[in-house]
């Protein structure tokens, strides 16, 4: 199989393509990946090691900009789809799999004017602009969530979200008992600077009250110096990175979750079985991660949130609740757990290998 992923700009795109990718070389070894992303260090530093080539494409998204912005993006459309035929030419790709993310429109475009197969994945419950038009182009849609508004019956699968290897050995896992209860906090691959300013008021006020925990806090670069000063004066054990690539590993180690609601980010929690506090981001485009959450809250899994009515108070006083009663988070941890689809990737590849026989056949 010669695969191309299609999509990057976050780990939210970038991981489930990652799983794909690693399924498809563990069922043919002599299967080939090439990965058409963006030139951002993330997708550079979500691919080190694992052995796949990466090219960038460069492009720019519509959404959200102002005029002038958008007739730039849609002015270098054009040369992103010439390039991205010359890709193709040159790797000869027997399916193209979008992941999301603007990258993705143009490699899309460029498989359909080559007739190579295509499917994509919607990670979130609401499909983004760039996957509501891979729609119309795509062979096969296999989606994570019930998605509103809905695709095409005819040609969509529900499968759940793709995880890494390492995140599914670790579900399967037992956790190991602590003394002391760690509270891993996310806000994103690239960090949310409202969740750590949050956490950093509500780590002073349990610390005040001298509530047990440690802290994995995950900040993106720019608040990282700030974050891990700021736990070292109050005299909070915790671990601050600006960026975590053993995600399986501190999965392991946590307790409860504070984190944002992208798609991949709560089917890792999920699969691990870890009570969440979900704060939407609350610009995503169509509200989607209020959607997101909104579906683990109601498996019993996960507690909403919003942005716009959290205090560092409230945090506080939410994770010490969760923290003090330990059958509400045993619960909690078995409802998270319900709603993995730990099988995600594997009917995504089995999907994706008869979409290209099928094609083939009629050849």
């Amino acid at each position: 199989m010669r695969l191309i992923v299609a999509g990057g700009g976050t780990g939210g795109h970038l991981f489930p393509g990652i799983a794909v990718a690693e399924e498809m070389r563990e069922r043919a070894p002599e299967s080939q990946v090439l990965f058409i992303g963006t030139s951002r260090l993330l997708d550079q530093q979500a691919l080190v090691g694992l052995g796949f080539e990466l090219a960038a494409l460069k492009c720019g998204g519509v959404k959200g900009l102002g005029w002038a912005d958008r007739l730039r993006s849609l002015g270098m459309m054009p040369i992103a789809v010439a390039t991205a035929v010359k890709m193709m030419r040159r790797f000869r790709p027997d399916l193209v799999f979008g992941v999301g993310g603007y990258v993705t429109g143009p490699v899309l475009l460029a498989a359909k004017l080559l007739r190579v197969p295509i499917a994509i994945h919607e990670q979130n419950s609401v499909p983004g602009m760039t996957n509501r038009l891979a729609g119309k182009l795509a062979d096969l849609i296999l989606i994570s969530l019930p998605c509103t508004p809905p695709f095409p019956p005819r040609k969509t699968i529900q499968t759940g979200n793709p995880l890494r290897r390492a995140i599914l050995m670790a579900a399967g896992r037992e956790k190991q008992a602590a003394a002391v209860p760690t509270v891993l906090v996310l806000g994103g691959s690239q960090g949310a600077h409202r969740v750590n300013m949050l956490m950093m008021e509500a780590a002073a006020r349990l610390h005040t009250q001298k509530v047990p925990f440690r802290l994995i806090h995950q900040t993106g670069e720019a608040d990282r110096e700030q974050v891990a000063n700021c736990y070292t004066q109050l005299g909070v054990e915790a671990e601050v990175s600006a960026f975590i690539r053993d995600m399986a590993e501190v999965y392991g180690r946590a307790n409860l979750a504070v984190s944002r609601a992208g798609a991949t980010t709560c089917a890792e929690l999920a699969a691990m079985g870890l009570p969440s506090l979900l704060i939407p981001y609350p610009f995503a485009a169509d509200d989607h991660q209020v959607t997101n959450g909104k579906y683990y809250v109601n498996g019993g899994g996960a507690r909403l949130l919003p942005q716009s009515s959290l205090t560092g108070e409230i945090l506080a006083s939410t994770i010490s609740e969760r923290l003090r009663n330990k059958e509400e988070l045993h619960t909690m941890a078995a409802g998270m757990k319900a709603m993995a689809m730990l099988d995600a990737t594997d009917r995504i590849v089995e999907a994706c290998i008869q979409l290209v026989a099928r094609r083939k056949r009629r050849k």
